[in-house]
């Protein structure tokens, strides 16, 4: 996954305090090798090191932690039962929930972002993580980015997001709001044909908060590529059928594209469009990653443009990094339109804030909001 540096105080010039780290996982070897991985960057420190979800509840009363790494499977108690108890003690630490590819840990690791969990990492095997270079640098990333998240929110109250009884409900902002300058392009007048969303940390809620709350008026096709491994997309797919009602899966290669469904990419697959004749299909493709992800939102968003032109609708949602900027502007080159999320209902804005910062954008809008706008635009009618 390709995650922007976050800005540092060491970046602007003031002292730097690492962001303190608590490591929770039953394998003394794995912690150590996490240990390692993080504090081989001098911004993170470890401040805690233990082997289950109670002794983590026991450290998190001791430790100012900024980033609690959790494990799922563990004895005595598991993670996703010490989740809720670590965020009673400490309600605006970031959780990463680390769990290995399996089904089942891919159900509990999205039962875990319905809790509170910020984010999740797929964890490799004892054996492999030695060698698990980009498992590494995604852990850096994650952690450097969250834990700075959240010393910007200490002491600003949390925006209120107005979706009732969501699946998911979603963390506190990673970022403070606040008016910055912007410059908004007006939207298509095509009608929206396809409507395409890119998304990645703080994905999942956000996903749910507005494909939960489109009317059922909205058919166009749906095609999302969310930054997730595989088995992980498997199980959001689901989630998303059972949560909005309408048909919703992994895309297949060589699917047509139907009105009325929900299309996601599949971990470790680019998902692109392509036009035959008066159809457009599916194509799944190992293409080399880009911005370190695969699947990743720029391919897409490409594709998308070059098969429906000005008919795509592109919505970037919360995530770290710059992926779907560059996919966007193919969009807006093609005549489609662009809407982002805003700062303040953003886990992190870094997705959404390139796009705002390259100016392809003709809305940035609160998650709450995003599903009426959507509306209104494939009515045809102008928000």
């Amino acid at each position: 996954m390709s995650h922007a540096a976050a800005e540092t105080p060491a970046a602007r010039g003031a002292p730097m305090t690492p962001v303190r780290v608590m490591v929770v996982d039953d394998s003394a070897v794995i912690r150590g090798l996490l240990t390692r991985a993080l504090e081989s960057d001098p911004e993170i420190a470890v401040v805690a090191s233990v082997g289950n979800g109670q002794m983590a509840i026991s450290a998190i009363g001791r430790q100012d932690t900024d980033v609690v790494v959790l494990d799922i499977e563990m004895p005595v108690m598991d993670g996703l039962t010490a989740l809720p108890k670590i965020l009673a003690a400490a309600p605006d630490v970031k959780v990463i929930v680390a769990s290995t590819l399996t089904q089942k840990n891919a159900q509990i690791s999205l039962k875990a972002l319905a809790a509170g969990a910020t984010d999740y990492i797929a964890k490799p095997s004892s054996s492999e993580i030695n060698a698990a270079s980009n498992f590494k640098r995604e852990l850096v990333e994650k952690v450097k980015a969250l834990g700075n998240a959240r010393r910007k929110r200490r002491g600003a109250a949390a925006p209120a997001v107005t979706a009732e009884e969501l699946p998911f409900r979603p963390p506190p902002s990673s970022r403070p709001a606040g008016p910055a300058p912007v410059v908004l392009r007006a939207a298509s007048t095509a009608l929206p044909t396809v409507i395409a969303i890119g998304s990645s940390t703080g994905g999942p809620q956000a996903l749910f908060a507005v494909l939960g709350a489109l009317p059922k008026s909205v058919q166009q096709p749906i095609l999302i590529t969310q930054h997730m491994p595989p088995t992980f997309t498997t199980i959001l797919a689901q989630h998303v059928a059972r949560a909005t009602g309408r048909p919703a899966t992994e895309g297949v290669d060589g699917e047509t594209i139907q009105p009325g469904r929900i299309y996601i990419a599949p971990g470790d697959f680019h998902m692109k469009v392509e036009a035959r004749g008066g159809t457009r299909v599916i194509r799944l493709l190992k293409d080399p990653p880009e911005n370190f992800c695969r699947p990743a939102v720029d391919p897409m968003l490409r594709s998308v443009s070059e098969a429906y032109g000005a008919g795509v609708l592109c919505v970037i949602l919360t995530g770290m990094g710059s992926d779907g900027t560059k996919g966007g502007e193919a969009v807006v080159a093609g005549g489609g339109t662009v809407i982002a999320q805003d700062e303040a209902t953003s886990v992190v804005w870094g997705m959404p804030g390139a796009a705002v910062t390259a100016g392809i954008c003709s809305a940035i809008l609160p998650v709450s909001h995003i599903a009426p706008h959507i509306a209104k635009l494939a009515a045809g009618q102008r928000p």
